[in-house]
C-alpha cells in the first residue's frame, strides 16, 4: 500500500470531491483518481460511490477513513522521528512563543541553549499570546513564552521575568521631550497583547488631542517609527538594538506612569526537556536584559 494512496484518499473524502482534491494536493484528476482506484484494488472494496462527476463514500470508505488518518500519522511520526535521528537529536522541545518574544530575546538565548545542548531538537511555533494557553493545554506544544496569563485552567504558570516599557521615537526625536512628541507625533498603539487598554487611557488624560494609529505587530511598529509615522511605548527587550544603534530613541517620561511587560512560560507536564530549558532560561533573560538595557 502505497502512502500517498491514503493521502489522496483522505483528501478526497474531505471534499468528497476529485477536483477539489486534486486542487488541494496539485495533482491532476486523473492522477487523483488513479491513487484512489489502486487503493481499492489493494482493499478488495470500493470506497467510493460514483454517479457522473460526483463521489460520495461508501459505507466501507467512512469506516477505513479512520484507519487511513492513522496509519498517516503514524507514517509522519516515525518519519519524523527517524529524520531526527539522522540528524543526531535524541530528544526533542517544542515552543510557543509570542511574536514579541521570539523577534526581541529568544533567538539569543535560544542559540545559547542550543550549543549547549545540541542533543535536542527545538521547534518554535510563533503564535498570539492569546493561543499560547490552548497551545500548551492541547499538548501541541510542551512549554508556552506568553506576553499574558491564559485563561485555560490546568496550566502551570510563571512570570519568569518583567521589564520597563519606554516610549521611543525615531532618531531624529533624540533629546525631545514626552509632551512634545506626544503632542506632534502619532501614539502607535495596540501593538502588546496586554498594557495597551490601561495605558492609553492614561495618555489621554494628560494628553486628550493625541492622534492614535493602531498596528498589531511590533516589529512592523519600530519600522513605521524610524521612518518617522509616529512614536510607541514598548519593551526594552524589543528596542535594546535599535536604541544602541541610534535608529531608535528613547523618550524620557514627564507625566506618564509607564507599565512594564511581563513574560510568562506556561507548561502542563514537566519532562525534562522542558525543566532544562526553564532553569536555562530564568538566569539568562535577566541577565540579557539587564545588559542590554545599562
Amino acid at each position: 500500500m502505497d502512502i500517498k494512496w491514503l493521502k489522496t484518499f483522505i483528501i478526497a473524502a474531505k471534499f468528497e470531491n476529485f477536483r477539489k482534491a486534486s486542487e488541494e494536493l496539485f495533482l491532476t484528476q486523473p492522477a487523483i483518481t488513479k491513487h484512489i482506484q489502486r487503493l481499492e484494488e489493494h482493499l478488495n472494496i470500493q470506497l467510493f460511490e460514483r454517479k457522473g462527476k460526483a463521489v460520495r463514500l461508501t459505507p466501507a470508505g467512512y469506516q477505513f477513513l479512520s484507519y487511513a488518518n492513522e496509519l498517516v500519522s503514524t507514517y509522519q511520526q516515525g518519519m519524523e522521528g527517524f529524520e531526527s535521528w539522522k540528524q543526531g537529536y535524541q530528544r526533542k522541545l517544542i515552543i510557543a512563543a509570542a511574536p514579541q518574544i521570539a523577534s526581541s530575546f529568544l533567538p539569543a538565548l535560544l542559540r545559547a541553549f542550543i550549543d549547549e545542548n545540541n542533543e535536542i531538537e527545538v521547534f518554535i511555533n510563533v503564535m498570539k499570546s492569546f493561543e499560547i494557553g490552548a497551545e500548551v493545554s492541547a499538548g501541541r506544544a510542551d512549554l508556552g513564552l506568553s506576553r499574558v496569563q491564559p485563561l485555560q485552567t490546568g496550566l502551570q504558570i510563571e512570570k519568569i521575568h518583567e521589564e520597563p516599557v519606554i516610549l521611543v521615537g525615531a532618531s531624529m526625536q533624540k533629546n525631545r521631550i514626552e509632551s512634545e512628541v506626544l503632542s506632534n507625533n502619532r501614539l502607535i498603539t495596540h501593538n502588546h497583547p496586554d498594557y495597551w487598554d490601561a495605558l492609553l487611557n492614561e495618555v489621554k488624560k494628560h494628553y486628550p488631542t493625541v492622534r492614535t494609529m493602531a498596528v498589531n505587530q511590533a516589529e512592523v511598529t519600530k519600522k513605521f517609527i524610524e521612518h518617522g509615522l509616529g512614536v510607541s511605548y514598548l519593551p526594552v527587550s524589543m528596542v535594546r538594538e535599535e536604541i544602541a544603534n541610534h535608529s531608535l530613541s528613547v523618550i524620557p517620561p514627564e507625566k506618564i506612569f509607564t507599565p512594564s511587560s511581563a513574560t510568562y512560560v506556561l507548561t502542563k507536564v514537566e519532562t525534562q526537556e522542558v525543566n532544562e530549558f526553564i532553569d536555562f532560561l530564568k538566569p539568562a533573560l535577566n541577565e540579557l536584559v539587564s545588559v542590554s538595557w545599562h
